[in-house]
């Protein structure tokens, strides 16, 4: 795995045959990385050193230089015919002074350093003279946290250079490294290779990103028609994972695909396009799937809302049984005891105990009083029925 401040120097030795051997030199530091600047202006593989150098690019010599054709070597396609020189630096979260050794040494534009001491939220491809800037996206899933987190890669292609500068813990560059120098085909195709490798190594580590979420969703699936309580939040919040993503491979795949449309612009060798073929088809496959996922996300909060709008009603029509039936036991309750309360009332009046009640002499009293007591409890009693309450 790349260390800190690792710099990689790649010779390539290839012949007309595409056959050849490579052999890899690590410098210590960045200072050995600038002496080697000093003695050696970088150029395209296989092409001798220019006489007028143009001061948009200048050199670590101060000198500069102009467009070399496309290709190592001069040849289309970029059939190599002699000894080419590759320098790949790779650096791990370097800090403002590696950055700036670096611009020195391969004489950057301001406006890449810029670039490359700030984040870039999106994947992007820019050019500057000779100098080709790119900012890819890694990503990783974690499944504990439903979240997509993303890194940044920013790779710097230039004339017989090619500078990765990872922010991020994947991928393995050092695995990149090791494919490209495993690869003659490839590794002849010059600087251009790295960026391509770097770009396939990014687009092959979203495949698990796509299918992290794809099970979370069916899980989500399951707790929407289980009635699992707080799972709008999680659509929610995995549907802002989901967009994020998207963003992600739709620059990734505008990116490859300019790198393919626009090669002549880019620089772009003829054998490289394959290979960029392929990156393209995978990436029109994760973009299909995200995409799919974005949708089932998007129907799946739709029938959450209806499912929740239809338990809510019935949670309503049930409460309002409820206290329907609460209501007609109030009504007989009341009304048993209103008519309860009319011979209440009267054998209360008259157990008062005046001394002066006549009534309670006379010899009819009893039956009458009792009489009374009936009738007008029958009284309140027939209002009750005739409304319903009794």
């Amino acid at each position: 795995m790349l260390k800190e401040g690792e710099v990689m120097s790649t010779t390539l030795m290839t012949t007309a045959t595409h056959q050849g051997g490579v052999r890899l030199k690590t410098a210590a530091s960045i200072e050995e990385l600038e002496e080697l600047g000093r003695k050696r202006p970088f150029l395209e593989p296989g092409l001798p050193a220019p006489a007028s150098l143009s001061p948009r690019h200048p050199t670590p010599t101060g000198t500069s230089q102009t467009n070399p054709p496309s290709g190592i070597g001069g040849h289309p396609g970029g059939a190599p015919t002699a000894t080419a020189t590759m320098t790949w630096v790779g650096l791990v979260r370097p800090d403002p002074t590696q950055v700036a050794a670096l611009a020195r040494t391969f004489g950057w534009h301001e406006l890449l350093v810029e670039d490359l001491t700030q984040a870039n939220p999106r994947p992007k491809l820019e050019r500057y003279g000779q100098t080709l800037f790119l900012v890819l996206r890694p990503a990783i899933y974690r499944d504990d946290t439903e979240e997509v987190q993303f890194g940044e890669i920013h790779v710097v292609i230039g004339p017989g250079y090619a500078v990765t500068l990872r922010h991020a813990d994947a991928p393995d560059l050092a695995r990149v490294r090791g494919r490209v120098e495993g690869d003659p085909d490839l590794l002849a195709l010059g600087p251009k290779a790295v960026m391509y490798a770097c770009a396939d190594a990014v687009v092959d580590a979203y495949s698990p990103v796509a299918t992290g979420l794809e099970q979370d969703i069916e899980e989500i699936e399951v707790e929407v028609f289980s009635g699992t309580t707080g799972v709008s939040r999680r659509i929610y919040e995995l549907s802002q994972e989901v967009a994020d993503f998207q963003r992600a491979i739709r620059s990734t795949r505008r990116i490859v695909r300019d790198l393919i449309e626009d090669g002549t612009r880019y620089r772009v060798p003829e054998g490289l396009t394959s290979y960029l073929g392929d990156v393209q088809d995978h990436i029109v496959q994760l973009a299909e799937r995200v995409d799919q996922a974005h949708a089932s996300l998007r129907d799946i909060l739709i029938v959450n809302g209806t499912l929740t709008s239809q338990r809510q009603n019935e949670e309503m029509r049930a409460l309002s049984i409820q206290n329907g039936e609460e209501n007609e036991q109030m009504r007989r309750i009341s009304a048993w005891a209103a008519v309860a309360l009319v011979p209440t009332l009267l054998t209360g009046v008259w157990g008062m105990n005046f001394t002066h009640m006549p009534e309670l002499h006379w010899a009819w009293a009893y039956p009458a009083a009792m009489g009374v007591m009936v009738v007008a409890s029958f009284a309140v009693w027939l209002v009750f029925k005739r409304k319903r309450w009794i």
